[in-house]
């Protein structure tokens, strides 16, 4: 990659923020993912936005997240089904059957506007809080975000985000795993074997970044995390015996460990069943509450 496209990544889009997993039961998946050697942050009530500036309001959600410092991994509960829902957050666990995936952005107005220049359109800005334990007290996180429109997205809701107050997401206490998990590797887009060409294009407008060629994948990659296209006649060679329910589809993630060996004796410790990789192992989505996840040494 060259300086000026480096240069041009650090004041837009360059870094995978967060990988996102709808659930009707956050403590039956928060137990899960205690149980693959996540050390999760304490339930955070969402406050969103309805609209771009308008109020913040109460709303059917809140989560827990497996933090790392950079990225992390949010297991997103729908905890008051009755509760406002102005993300749309039913609509999105009946429309897509993998992970929902957020970017993140060093300047989200230069975000939106290249997102409407290049035919991704948005949602245009809008604000995010939800309050937070700290050790010196409650604090608020505050972020905004552009979601692209659904139009655009068939694999999953997209969205980009820039953070305000990072100090109070990704705080000490929580960055420490059991599993020596540091950060999310990749995200893993399946899509048809005749589709893929015009998937690489859109993603890379939306990331405004170049495409590498890794035998069947077709990597985007950024400064932290990378996007992994593969169509679906070579996923068996990723995730073997996995079958996905739907196309196009964000239709994994990985995570990368200090001591692979070592991260798969505590899951397998755990009695939860592991398959090999070739760069790693993978848990199945119905050992991993719906999306496969995968482990690779970092």
């Amino acid at each position: 990659m060259t300086a000026e496209r480096t240069a041009q990544h650090a004041a837009d889009i360059d870094y995978i923020d967060h990988t996102v997993l709808i659930t009707a039961d956050l403590a039956v998946t928060s137990a899960r993912y205690e149980a693959l050697g996540f050390t999760l942050s304490p339930v955070s009530p969402h406050h969103l936005a309805e609209r771009p500036g308008g109020p913040l309001l109460p709303t059917c959600t809140a989560n827990r997240c497996a933090y790392f410092g950079q990225s992390f991994i949010e297991l997103l509960g729908i905890v008051d089904p009755a509760a406002p829902d102005p993300w749309g957050v039913h609509e999105l666990r009946r429309t897509y059957r993998g992970l929902l995936m957020t970017l993140g952005s060093r300047d989200i107005q230069a975000t939106a506007e290249r997102l409407r220049a290049t035919g991704l359109t948005s949602t245009g800005i809008r604000a995010l809080e939800r309050e937070v334990a700290t050790p010196d007290g409650p604090r608020t996180v505050r972020a905004d975000s552009v979601r692209i429109d659904a139009a655009h997205t068939p694999e999953g809701a997209l969205q980009a985000t820039r953070h305000h107050t990072p100090q109070y997401v990704h705080q000490p206490r929580y960055l420490d795993h059991p599993n020596g998990a540091v950060g999310l590797r990749s995200v893993l887009l399946v899509v048809p074997d005749d589709e893929i060409d015009d998937h690489e294009e859109r993603y890379a407008r939306l990331l405004d970044a170049d495409v590498w060629i890794e035998g069947p994948k077709h990597v985007l990659p950024l400064r932290h995390g990378r996007v992994e296209i593969i169509p679906e006649s070579s996923l068996c060679d990723f995730l073997p015996g996995h079958a996905v329910p739907g196309l196009p589809l964000l239709a994994a993630h990985t995570v990368a460990v200090r001591d692979l060996t070592a991260a798969r004796k505590l899951v397998e410790h755990n009695m939860i069943a592991t398959h090999t990789t070739s760069d790693g192992f993978y848990v199945t989505a119905e050992d991993a509450c719906g999306v496969p996840l995968a482990f690779t040494q970092n």
